[in-house]
């Protein structure tokens, strides 16, 4: 009978010891990221800012995929990353139809809460969407700032984009329906090969992310798309909507970082982590002290 009752009042102050940690009050949460460089950089500066600006511990979860960190949110593993607009609307909510910017938000932001209770916050400022971009003398020679200017001299130019960008419909095979492009040739290269040949003018055009650093390492013209064929990615923080009720602050907190970021200024950021070697964590804290965010 004893040591029954000894293994029973050991289990109750276990069980009240696990709730201190883990129930109503604790203070803590966890900040997720996804699994490459401009993600590290972003879910570093959700972590300083919070960790600067309130009393509340923070842990830091990242190189996590896109679908990995959707379902770690949805479980209440993680209470706030960074995602895109563009996949939101169409990776997580199953849209396929091309709107317009304002539009996807607006969906996004509505479906998202009402679904899955998950607060869509205000932009950062940037898009990191799908992109052609070409070399600055190419540029000059052909006249090239748009997509639009890019089918007239297409034709003469060799296009080198990935594998999957020349496959998917919302890629190469339809974008060239939209503008009329006529490649002189179409060559599947990924990674950094895309840009070497770039370089050795084995190629022309090449397909990118508007944020990519490596277009800054190679001095590349990113052309407008002018007829908004590519979905619109606009960063935005992502928070549980139990998480901002129980910690109030962190909304207005998250609203300062909103337009705080265009594309250059990305692009430069992921540059500096690429291209540089800076550490992630460092590049975020230098850029929110610079804009006297922390």
């Amino acid at each position: 009978m004893k040591k029954i009752f000894t293994l029973s009042v050991a289990m109750v102050i276990m069980a009240v010891l696990w709730s201190g940690c883990n129930g109503a009050g604790k203070k803590s949460i966890v900040v997720g990221a996804k699994d490459f460089t401009e993600q590290d950089i972003l879910g570093n500066m959700l972590k300083l800012l919070i960790t600067a600006k309130t009393d509340i511990p923070v842990e830091y979860k990242h190189e996590m995929s896109s679908n990995v960190v959707f379902a770690a949110i949805k479980s209440g593993d993680i209470d706030v990353y960074m995602d895109y607009t563009g996949t939101v609307y169409g990776n997580y909510l199953g849209y396929s139809e091309i709107k317009p910017a304002e539009e996807v938000y607006a969906i996004a932001v509505k479906e998202f809460k009402a679904r899955y209770n998950l607060l869509m916050l205000k932009p950062l400022g940037f898009n990191n969407t799908y992109t052609l971009s070409v070399r600055t003398d190419t540029a000059e020679k052909y006249g090239l700032q748009t997509y639009s200017d890019l089918a007239k001299a297409s034709s003469e130019l060799i296009l080198g984009a990935t594998f999957e960008v020349l496959n998917r419909n919302d890629g190469i095979p339809n974008l060239k329906k939209v503008y009329n492009l006529s490649f002189k040739a179409e060559k599947a290269i990924d990674g950094t090969l895309r840009y070497t040949a770039m370089e050795h003018d084995d190629i022309q055009v090449t397909d990118a992310f508007s944020t990519d650093g490596m277009l800054i390492q190679y001095n590349l013209v990113v052309l407008e798309d002018d007829q908004h064929f590519f979905p619109p990615y606009y960063a935005v923080p992502v928070i549980r909507e139990a998480t901002a009720k129980k910690y109030p602050e962190l909304l207005p907190l998250l609203d300062t970082l909103t337009n705080v970021l265009d594309d250059n200024t990305m692009r430069g950021l992921n540059y500096q982590v690429d291209v540089l070697k800076v550490n992630p964590a460092e590049v975020a804290r230098e850029f929110l002290q610079g804009k006297g965010l922390i």
